[in-house]
């Protein structure tokens, strides 16, 4: 059956999810049957078709094997950038190790050049800026915040779940607080 057909045949996944369909296929292979996914992916280019990942690693999920897809079809467009606009293997015709990993060197690193100035012409923010947004974002909470409110949810899941009363959770509690190193305990204290 083909990938169109198995495509039609099945219901879609609604909604704005990462893929359209998932599907456990049989596929054969010199006379030998091999279990494999295959998973259907919107086409960000063109909205009305669909791009299909096959995996024979049935036990990974839909997102990982688009996750690893990823990955793999960065390196394919890095080769294919390499090859044909900067000419790795083309321009270095010497049959010197030496010279061929110099040259592989300088491929890469206009590769690196490139990309940079790829990066800095989308992305209006420098480094510093990167680095501050990001600074900002995680200081919404304090630590001594985060761990006074671990504590209170400790408490209402004791007080929730298990049979004892408020003055026991309070002794676990008191005993937590003991149990933890003196210098904390004094920042938590004057906090």
């Amino acid at each position: 059956m083909s990938l169109t057909a198995i495509y039609s045949k099945n219901k879609k996944r609604r909604g704005r999810s990462r893929y359209l369909l998932s599907v456990m296929v049989d596929v054969v292979k010199d006379g030998k049957t091999i279990p494999a996914k295959v998973v259907y992916v919107r086409n960000r280019n063109k909205r009305k078709e669909y791009l299909c990942i096959i995996s024979t690693d049935i036990g990974l999920d839909e997102n990982e094997i688009i996750r690893i897809y990823g990955k793999r079809w960065d390196i394919e467009v890095f080769f294919k950038v390499c090859k044909s606009y900067l000419h790795l293997g083309k321009e270095c015709r010497s049959i010197s190790y030496d010279a061929m990993t110099a040259h592989t060197a300088v491929v890469f690193t206009r590769y690196m050049m490139l990309s940079l100035e790829s990066r800095e012409s989308n992305d209006e923010r420098t480094p510093g800026e990167l680095f501050l947004y990001f600074s900002d974002e995680m200081s919404d909470i304090t630590w001594i915040q985060a761990f006074q409110l671990l504590l209170q949810m400790f408490r209402e899941l004791a007080a929730d779940h298990l049979d004892i009363t408020d003055d026991k959770i309070d002794a676990l509690a008191d005993a937590f607080m003991d149990a933890i190193p003196a210098l904390l305990k004094s920042k938590l204290q004057t906090a």
